[in-house]
């Protein structure tokens, strides 16, 4: 039985462009558009191997990609006089100015509702611990789906070319995991991916812990240097 599942958490094409166009350090209104259309494909390839319940919108933005990196390949005359309102990335920049606005707008709104929720604790502040913990920051889906593609790779060149079917139901993996991260609160990320690594095996974890980030069972942390990514247990108010 194949693992499919849907989850609300894949917002859209528009999030993982503004993504891609955030992890490659580059100004949105000057977009490359080559480089961002190999990259957006890549990770489109990768969910339809994981057999998500994608919607349209991820293919037809591939497309555009395709059709505005081909649009651009194309000679031009030069019109000094003209301004560059026949670049063909034009709308495309205009939605994902509109969907940052939109996206950054949640994000304040978010940040005042945790602020709200500080005034009023509901239990006795901790006393600090002797050995402070290490920076964290919270993890972007794109960048767990790119962690989970490096670990496919990595593992899979181990392996040998053996095709091999898990029938573990996904409910195992997620208590497996709900398991460890409550006897040790938080577990690096690669090693919820215990041997052996079949394919079909790392994406029923993989689709598990996704379940769980969405039913908020387990969240998701990354040292502030980006080096590890890690599993924790939600805190408990």
């Amino acid at each position: 039985m194949p693992y499919a599942v849907e989850l609300e958490t894949f917002h859209g094409p528009l999030d993982l462009l503004l993504h891609l166009v955030k992890k490659n350090e580059v100004d949105v209104l000057d977009i490359p558009i080559a480089a961002v259309a190999e990259q957006f494909l890549t990770y489109l390839k990768l969910m339809q191997q994981l057999d998500l319940d994608l919607a349209g919108e991820f293919v037809v933005m591939a497309a555009t990609l395709m059709e505005i990196k081909s649009r651009m390949l194309l000679p031009v005359e030069e019109h000094p006089q003209e301004d560059d309102g026949d670049d063909p990335r034009r709308e495309l920049v205009k939605q994902l100015l509109e969907y940052r606005r939109f996206k950054d707008a949640a994000a304040a709104l978010e940040a005042c509702s945790e602020r709200q929720g500080e005034r009023l604790p509901r239990h006795d502040v901790p006393e600090p611990s002797a050995k402070a913990d290490p920076l964290v920051k919270p993890v972007e889906l794109w960048d767990l789906v790119s962690a989970f593609a490096r670990l496919v790779r990595e593992t899979q060149s181990l392996q040998t070319n053996t095709i091999a079917v898990d029938d573990t139901p996904q409910f195992v993996h997620e208590e497996r995991i709900l398991d460890r991260l409550a006897k040790e609160g938080r577990i690096p990320f690669a090693t919820a991916f215990d041997p052996p690594h079949w394919k079909a095996r790392l994406i029923g974890i993989f689709l598990a812990i996704l379940e769980l980030i969405r039913n908020r069972g387990v969240t998701v942390e990354q040292d502030d240097d980006k080096s590890n990514i890690w599993l924790t247990k939600p805190v408990v108010e």
